[in-house]
């Protein structure tokens, strides 16, 4: 058989879609422009986010190396500010689903066709499309995963995801860089023209009769997308609207009543907790400082310090928050001062009594240990913190991800680390 035999994938009559065209795929392309963009600008700040230059047990890729470039110390205000930026990845890469599916629809004869390098500029524009159709099937696949089903892709989720993204996002600026031009023109000449002839290589010669117009295939493309949006972005947005978090994992009501009745991550069984371990007279808190001057605490003598109180969210990686929690506890600074940091306190390592599941030690910039709001919660909402929920001691410090408000803590240290 021949490439032009119809019967072949390699042939443009193979493709009868009357919806394929420059204009429609442009379309599509500009939207991920955008929407792309931002999804990779969001991805680095949560990595920034997690201070993994600090110390190697807040470091979940393999090396930074030149990938690393943007690091920089994570804020604590505004408060919320982790909240809105993971929210966003996640309710943005969920929403840009149907986008992506449509833009790989429509381009699909492409990966067919014949020879595969008509010159230089055609093989970079080939290889970027082989790597933009594979690193954002990737990412996509993976990030949802890692949302809706704790993570079940092997390997761990933070390389191959962060890798993952600048590959996808490098192949995806190649792609931008030789189509942005082609794609503008397709949608000024469009609008100035307003006809449905002169729609480039894309079009099929032997098309279909249509059973729907290209508006309208955009259209069920955007509805698609806003379903999405309504059925996820109540996850970070709380309130009412986490009830309409149908796809979410962390939607619908809170999980239980009373003051500890709101989102739990890891459970005390999940994690190993042993009641007997963290009761009162078993657990104390070790806090070692300058010259490895060292205080233990328990818990009533923890709460025999000055108590202070701060309104903060927990905003996890996976994209869902809780709504303001009113906690109560010591200030990190002042555990700090305890041993020999009154003024400048530095960093500080956190150490969890827990068995399973990652973080069990985290850091904490010294920036976040200065903080007025960061606190060694022993209580929420006017009452003792639950096993789920950290009891007998948990970090809360503002704008840090849920993983580095350490729960069941056991030990703090506070210096360089």
């Amino acid at each position: 058989m021949r490439d032009d035999d119809p019967r072949l994938p390699t042939s443009p009559g193979f493709w009868r879609s009357p919806l394929r065209g420059t204009w429609f795929t442009s379309v599509l392309g500009l939207v991920l422009l955008v929407g792309v963009t931002v999804l990779f600008v969001t991805g680095l700040v949560s990595y920034a986010a997690y201070n993994p230059d600090l110390a190697p047990v807040n470091d979940q890729t393999p090396d930074k190396g030149i990938l690393g470039f943007y690091l920089f110390s994570w804020p604590t205000n505004p408060y919320w500010l982790y909240r809105v930026t993971q929210g966003l990845h996640v309710t943005l890469g969920i929403v840009l689903i149907p986008v992506l599916l449509a833009k790989l629809w429509s381009v699909v004869p492409k990966l067919f066709t014949l020879p595969p390098a008509r010159s230089l500029a055609h093989a970079l524009e080939r290889v970027s499309l082989l790597l933009l159709v594979g690193g954002g099937l990737f990412e996509f696949t993976t990030g949802v995963l890692n949302v809706q089903l704790d993570y079940v892709f092997p390997g761990s989720f933070y390389p191959l995801h962060f890798y993952g993204a600048w590959v996808f996002f490098a192949a995806f600026l190649a792609h931008a860089a030789l189509k942005t031009p082609t794609a503008l023109r397709a949608v000024r000449e469009r609008r100035q023209h307003r006809d449905e002839g002169d729609e480039g290589e894309l079009a099929t010669p032997r098309p279909d009769a249509p059973t729907v117009s290209r508006r309208g295939a955009l259209w069920l493309t955007g509805g698609a997308s806003l379903l999405l949006l309504v059925l996820t972005a109540g996850q970070s947005i709380g309130g009412v609207w986490r009830r309409t978090a149908l796809l979410a994992p962390h939607g619908g009501a809170d999980p239980g009543n009373g003051p500890n009745g709101f989102q739990i991550n890891k459970t005390a069984a999940y994690a190993g907790i042993d009641a007997q371990e963290t009761g009162p007279e078993a657990w104390r808190l070790v806090v070692t400082g300058r010259d490895g001057r060292t205080v233990r605490l328990s818990r009533a003598e923890l709460l025999r310090l000055p108590l202070h109180s701060a309104a903060l969210p927990i905003a996890c990686v996976e994209g869902w928050s809780t709504a303001d929690q009113w906690w109560r506890g010591v200030r990190l600074r002042d555990l700090a001062a305890l041993v020999g940091y009154d003024t400048d306190p530095p960093d500080v390592l956190v150490e969890s009594v827990q068995r399973h599941g990652a973080f069990r030690r985290a850091a904490l910039r010294a920036n976040q240990v200065a903080d007025p709001r960061s606190l060694l919660a022993l209580q929420v909402n006017g009452e003792d913190l639950s096993p789920d929920h950290g009891y007998p001691a948990r970090v809360i410090v503002p704008a840090a991800p849920g993983v580095l408000n350490t729960k069941w803590v056991a030990r703090m240290t506070f210096g360089d680390l």
